[in-house]
């Protein structure tokens, strides 16, 4: 790689967040709304879960949250999921049924 390539050196600002103990997310639903929560890297995101359904003003059961497309779990940290600073949740509605009947 030439040193025209080569990326300029990452300030200490641009590597770590102001606090590592904690991480900013992103929850997106599938129409592109955005809510930002900062939470602790070891907070149990359930409690992410609810503070948004408050918001929304959903019940939790109601909606489901993914990260990188697998569904997160009860006990999941951001921690236990490796998430980054800004990362970023998506939000869907929980759908019941969905079969289709031919008369």
């Amino acid at each position: 790689m030439s040193d025209e390539e080569q990326a300029p050196p990452q300030t200490q600002d641009e590597v770590k967040p102001e606090n590592p103990d904690t991480i900013n997310v992103k929850v997106v639903t599938s129409s592109g709304e955005e809510v930002f929560f900062k939470i602790k890297r070891n907070t149990k995101l359930s409690k992410l879960q609810g503070a948004y359904a408050s918001k929304v003003g959903k019940d939790v059961g109601s909606i489901r949250f993914l990260y990188e497309g697998d569904r997160i779990t009860e006990d999941a940290t951001p921690a236990s999921l490796e998430m980054e600073d800004n990362d970023t949740i998506d939000v869907m509605v929980e759908q019941v049924g969905g079969a289709i009947s031919f008369s």
